[in-house]
């Protein structure tokens, strides 16, 4: 018996000290995990130049490209901040590609970026109006216009041009958008016809809406740059066509 309670008492110490142990490790790993690198919103000013909203948002792309991501804006602090109103550095037109969404490929987050999608980047009233709509209400100093790589409305829209075959439903509505850029890589040729019309795309569509009678005179006093700018997916850059502010 006394053997017995001598056991115990040693299978009792040994589970002590066990357990000391793991709540030391505990602590230890609690103590020495990073802090959080998203810095509060009040430490983020919203760049209030189109010089200074290009480079926080190409500086998110190369983020991206490295894997090196700061998921800036992501918390329920920032989600808190901007419940009551919002100030986007950037407004970004892009494609309804699955694969190029702009908070990530710039490493932005929540009330960075206004983000508007169609096929194949294409523009009508209310999508410019909607484009419009952080420069002229927010102050928004850029905008920028994101065509990709193997974008399928391009595509789809250059055959349906090219073929005379018209597409189905209000998918006809993108190929009548998209007829200038057509245009334009006809007259241009070329190996990657349809690369060639991705970038005209993008190209005639930064030009429109930097000429446009509202954004236009933005630009001119320099309140707003209107970048246009292509998407590859195979690198994850982001190559600068036409616009970039000095």
């Amino acid at each position: 018996m006394e053997r017995a309670g001598h056991l115990d008492r040693r299978a009792l110490l040994a589970g002590g000290l066990a357990v000391g142990a793991l709540t030391l490790a505990g602590c230890s790993a609690t103590s020495a995990a990073p802090l959080a690198s998203t810095p509060s919103p009040e430490a983020r000013p919203r760049p209030s130049t189109p010089a200074g909203a290009f480079a926080r948002l190409m500086a998110g792309n190369r983020r991206w490209v490295s894997g090196d991501l700061r998921h800036p804006d992501r918390d329920p602090n920032r989600r808190e901040f901007v419940a009551q109103g919002q100030e986007p550095f950037g407004a970004i037109l892009s494609c309804i590609d699955s694969r190029v969404p702009p908070e990530l490929l710039f490493d932005t987050g929540l009330g960075d970026l206004y983000v508007m999608r169609t096929g194949g980047e294409a523009i009508d009233p209310v999508v410019t109006g909607s484009v419009e709509y952080g420069p002229m209400t927010s102050g928004t100093p850029l905008v920028m216009v994101l065509g990709h790589q193997r974008c399928g409305a391009v595509e789809a829209a250059y055959k349906s041009l090219r073929d005379g075959k018209p597409l189905p439903g209000n998918l006809q509505a993108i190929v009548k958008a998209l007829r200038p850029a057509y245009e334009q890589t006809v007259r241009e040729g070329g190996s990657d016809p349809v690369d060639t019309m991705a970038r005209a795309q993008v190209k005639l569509t930064a030009t429109d809406l930097r000429s446009n009678q509202d954004l236009a005179p933005l630009v001119a006093k320099g309140a707003l740059a209107v970048v246009g700018a292509y998407y590859s997916l195979d690198t994850g850059k982001v190559e600068v066509l036409t616009g970039a502010p000095s």
